[in-house]
């Protein structure tokens, strides 16, 4: 059970992390050639590989209950920001995220750009790759070193990592355009839950909670935060609605725009 939540966890919030970086690669790529994109990938890449390679063995040095409360209070730090922007985006006090917009922004300032040449490179979209893909890669990193460690079973969280990465991969290539029909908003909303759900759980097993019937207790979790999250979404979007409707009355300015951050 826990393993199947690991995979589904992980898989999830790596797909959204995938998509954001593929989305700012194929606009750079596509706008101002792929060699210098290419091989800012690829050197964003093997920044990654040693992120990744040093911190898997110190959090698995540490002793498993310190382990679990540490990881468990970061995933809940993680989780409720995630949860957090889709209740707002939800609720519609908050823009939902727009993979094309961001596409676009990206290639108009791509076009923009100076054309910088440094060792046979265009700097420009060198460095945008690069910091694109280590960017989001480093919490693609952080949820599968932490996942993993805390379930000695990297090679699972690995997995769900590798799985998601060839699927938004395959469709990346299909399309050739921002994956603007993935419903990222809802991933975020499944992703915040699931490690909401990972840090109430492990961060009580590192307090000494004894779960009633262990990773069994799981689903219950999961299912309390949820609930409570969508009972959240609903006072958002009536809060929102009666702001709205009170601005739109008092001077006929109409609602106040929400903004996608």
């Amino acid at each position: 059970m826990r393993d199947v939540f690991l995979f589904l966890a992980g898989f999830l919030a790596c797909s959204v992390e995938m998509v954001e970086a593929l989305t700012i690669v194929l606009a750079v790529g596509v706008t101002r050639g792929w060699r210098s994109t290419i091989v800012g990938v690829g050197v964003a890449t093997l920044a990654l590989a040693v992120v990744i390679a040093a911190l898997g063995p110190a959090l698995t040095a540490i002793p498993i209950d310190a382990l679990r409360a540490v990881v468990g209070g970061l995933l809940l730090i993680f989780g409720l920001q995630w949860l957090r922007k889709a209740i707002l985006r939800a609720g519609g006090a908050k823009a939902r995220h727009d993979e094309e917009r961001i596409y676009n922004e990206e290639v108009v300032a791509a076009r923009a750009a100076r054309s910088e040449v440094h060792a046979g490179l265009d700097w420009y979209s060198f460095t945008v790759a690069f910091k694109g893909v280590f960017l989001e890669g480093l919490e693609v990193a952080f949820i599968v070193v932490t996942f993993g460690s805390n379930q000695h079973n990297v090679g699972l969280a690995a997995l769900s990592a590798v799985s998601a990465l060839v699927v938004v991969l395959a469709v990346g290539l299909v399309v050739h355009a921002p994956l603007s029909r993935v419903p990222e908003n809802t991933m975020k909303f499944a992703v915040g839950a699931m490690l909401t759900t990972f840090g109430i759980f492990w961060g009580g097993e590192g307090a000494g909670v004894a779960w009633p019937g262990n990773d069994a207790a799981i689903p219950a979790v999961l299912a309390f935060v949820v609930g409570l999250a969508l009972a959240l979404v609903v006072v958002v979007r009536r809060q929102h609605a009666s702001v709205a409707g009170g601005a739109g009355g008092a001077g006929g300015a109409g609602p106040p725009r929400a903004v996608a951050r």
